[in-house]
């Protein structure tokens, strides 16, 4: 019973912002391990290692992302704008580096190898969130000057970022490139910017990523990939693999660890795990991971009516996106409403340095909701408080 009051206590004191985004996060979390437990069986007998291996190590993955969501939480959320661009700074030349001299996997260059831990690394993941960071923070400081007047010193910029970082990931990674766009023009959307500006961010993102498609290692297996989804009579291997998971699991599912497709499904602990729940768990199971992203997409998306400053916001509502919409197009390939891509289901596939990115984006979004509610909380006591009568001039100066 002591201990129950002391774990509370120390939840209390050191676990603040939005509570149900903690919990949201919490649940991802321990399905994640539950599904990858389950899906990496097929890489275990690849590589002859035992499943608690995967377990282990995948386990790990996700405590490191929930330390790094820990503490960037703690982190007043105003310092990510002075971070920001440092972090596209260093997360150039990584993509650079990742697309010339990174390992070729699946016709793609997309990873860095880190030394000495020999863990993969994906520059995008930190590109991604730096852009996201650092457009937020410039829309917030230009929002007063936004006119058609002087969009060559509010928004060139802004499109410059956009175009850069977006054409770099497109050269290995289409989707998560057309992916950061969207989400940079809903910045742009939510901060007052004119459609006519956000129709030329999109045409600069079209040239962009025309360019990365003729000159990248992804073109080809991207029009491929639509050329096959079209035509609906000869689905792809994953795809079809996909839906006899789906079909066995029925409303209700086979049971935990019960898949049989994901001997079959290529990637079933990645780019597939959204398939081996629906199997394992039924149609209920999915649509309760839908609604837990949507729920994290409609805490996040909050903070722009709530949020007193700008850039929180604006921070908030596109990593929350981001993070949303990157789900939706993982669950949307697994049902085969979309062509496949290589997208994870953000906090519950497999991954690397990506869960560590992963949490810390969710960190961010807490540490948004949790000055918001400090915020509130001050202005609360501020309006209740009753000042001694005599005192009255140095209260309100105070």
């Amino acid at each position: 019973m002591k201990q129950a009051e002391d774990l509370k206590r120390w939840m209390k004191e050191n676990l603040h912002g939005d509570p149900v985004i903690w919990a949201v996060v919490v649940g991802l979390s321990l399905l994640s391990i539950l599904a990858v437990y389950s899906a990496s069986g097929s890489l275990a007998f690849r590589y002859s290692e035992s499943t608690e291996h995967y377990l282990l190590k995948h386990a790990a993955l996700v405590i490191l992302g929930m330390v790094g969501m820990f503490y960037a939480h703690k982190l007043d959320y105003r310092y990510y704008s002075k971070l920001s661009r440092m972090g596209l700074l260093v997360a150039i030349p990584l993509l650079l580096f990742a697309y010339f001299f990174g390992p070729n996997i699946n016709d793609s260059k997309r990873w860095i190898v880190i030394p000495l831990i020999n863990q993969q690394f994906q520059p995008s993941d930190l590109a991604k969130l730096a852009l996201i960071a650092n457009v937020a923070a410039m829309l917030a400081k230009r929002q007063a000057k936004i006119t058609s007047a002087n969009w060559k010193e509010t928004l060139l910029p802004v499109m410059i970022w956009c175009g850069l970082v977006c054409g770099l990931i497109a050269l290995s990674n289409v989707s998560t490139a057309v992916i950061l766009l969207a989400t940079c023009m809903l910045l742009m959307f939510f901060g007052r910017v004119p459609m006519k500006f956000l129709a030329a961010l999109l045409v600069v993102g079209v040239m962009a990523g025309s360019v990365a498609l003729a000159v990248g290692s992804r073109g080809k297996t991207a029009l491929a990939r639509i050329e096959r989804f079209m035509d609906r009579t000869n689905l792809d291997y994953q795809t079809e693999q996909s839906f006899i998971a789906i079909a066995n699991g029925g409303l209700f599912g086979r049971g935990m660890g019960k898949s049989h497709q994901k001997n079959f499904l290529p990637h079933p602990y990645s780019d597939f795990i959204y398939a081996v729940i629906l199997e394992e768990y039924g149609m209920f199971g999915g649509v309760l991971v839908l609604f837990l992203y949507l729920v994290l997409l409609y805490r996040g998306m909050m903070a722009v009516a709530s949020s007193s400053n700008a850039f929180g916001g604006l921070l908030s509502a596109g990593l929350s996106f981001l993070l949303a919409i990157q789900a939706m197009l993982n669950m949307a390939v697994a049902v085969g409403l979309v062509p496949v891509t290589g997208q994870p289901l953000p906090l519950v596939s497999m991954g690397g340095t990506s869960l560590l990115f992963t949490g810390i984006s969710f960190g961010i979004i807490l540490s948004v909701s949790r000055g918001e509610i400090s915020g509130s909380l001050s202005t609360a006591k501020v309006k209740n408080r009753v000042p001694p009568k005599g005192n009255v001039l140095r209260e309100q100066v105070a």
